[in-house]
């Protein structure tokens, strides 16, 4: 998929992402100016409850570190950034799929493992046949 999925992404975060939109997103500049790294955050609304009384969740969707600019706190400060703004605009329900060597990070946010979290991936071809 390459170019067609880069190309695809752009089109629906540029709106999300403009005054008004669901995406949040941050960036730490490289010194040559290319990125070090980036979070970036969805916000969705979901019935209110005593824990998330303003009905907003956020969805931390990406967090990515280049190689040679790990090991530097990139990735907290992003991360940090990201966190902060979204609690700024009522978010109190906070979720994320973490991979096994992230997980330690944000468990220093506050994020807990859930063994109730299940999760499903269903692609449909037109037509309504599987892929």
């Amino acid at each position: 998929m390459g170019e067609e999925w880069i190309r695809r992404c752009t089109a629906e975060l540029a709106p999300r992402l403009a005054p008004g939109g669901d995406a949040r997103a941050f960036v730490i500049d490289a010194p040559d100016g290319s990125m070090a790294a980036c979070a970036l955050g969805l916000i969705h609304r979901v019935l209110p409850a005593p824990s998330y009384p303003w009905g907003l969740a956020g969805r931390v969707h990406v967090v990515a570190t280049r190689p040679d600019a790990r090991r530097r706190g990139y990735a907290r400060a992003v991360v940090r950034a990201l966190l902060d703004e979204l609690r700024t605009e009522h978010v109190t329900l906070f979720e994320l799929h973490a991979s096994q060597e992230a997980a330690p990070l944000y468990r220093e946010f506050g994020f807990a493992d859930s063994p109730a979290l299940m999760r499903m991936t269903h692609l449909e071809q037109p037509g309504g046949r599987l892929r």
